[in-house]
């Protein structure tokens, strides 16, 4: 876990799960933006940044594994989680562990350009050569495709995005789990990695209140947005017994 600014006075906890190859950093302005308000935590994987002489997890179970140990103990206030692409299928499998361990629920589940667990697509973008995942990478964007120029940075990150990859496109969810808190899911209008009907269907997943927030922009539209991201965040987080179920276009 990483805090890049502390918050002692808070009154909730917010824990942040990257996309895959991103790392705790890419959630900085996010953190920066919410604070004092919320005490923001952002998750680092093994195999990148500080981390990078640690073997990587390509599997998504494990790593929810993981990350669920750390914050199980992170009980000293209300506690919500905000994922994005594949950080959002995290966040999910955390909070189901979260419901299984008799922990709190999560206050609300923050699923970001993700499609819901039940929305399998055929992908094997972790099978291809190194030049088709970068090609990926760089037509979705995000914080790290600018540094896929520099031949020596690319080698450092590829092993972790190739791992992100395999997990994400490997992970398959167990059919009758449902979350029991509320859902907000936000997706780029442009996305091409999830549809809206494929974003609408979280509301599959949770027997709580449901809503999707649709945003102009693509699968990284929370660079671009992020101040509206950061305003919807902090309203949700503030106005937490005030849920509301329903579709916005901001």
């Amino acid at each position: 876990m990483r805090r890049f600014h502390p918050a002692p006075d808070s009154g909730v906890r917010l824990v942040c799960l990257p996309h895959a190859g991103g790392s705790a950093s890419f959630y900085f302005p996010l953190s920066r933006a919410l604070t004092p308000a919320v005490d923001v935590l952002a998750v680092q994987y093994p195999g990148r940044q500080d981390r990078r002489h640690e073997p990587n997890i390509d599997s998504v179970p494990e790593l929810a594994d993981r990350i669920f140990e750390v914050i199980r103990h992170l009980d000293d206030r209300p506690l919500a989680l905000f994922g994005h692409s594949m950080g959002a299928g995290l966040a999910y499998e955390v909070a189901l562990r979260m419901q299984d361990a008799g922990l709190p629920a999560p206050v609300r589940l923050f699923a970001s350009g993700r499609r819901a667990p039940s929305r399998d697509r055929d992908e094997r973008l972790h099978l291809g050569s190194d030049e088709q995942l970068v090609a990926e990478v760089r037509k979705l964007g995000g914080s790290h495709a600018a540094l896929l120029d520099d031949p020596e940075i690319l080698e450092t990150i590829m092993p972790a995005i190739r791992s992100d990859y395999r997990a994400a496109e490997k992970y398959r969810y167990t059919p009758g789990q449902k979350l029991t808190c509320p859902v907000t899911v936000l997706t780029g209008d442009s996305d091409p990695r999830v549809s809206i009907d494929e974003a609408a269907a979280w509301e599959e997943h949770t027997t709580g209140l449901t809503e999707l927030q649709v945003f102009p922009g693509g699968h990284f539209f929370l660079a671009d947005q992020s101040a509206r991201v950061s305003g919807l965040l902090a309203d949700r987080l503030a106005r937490r017994d005030a849920d509301t179920r329903h579709e916005a276009r901001i």
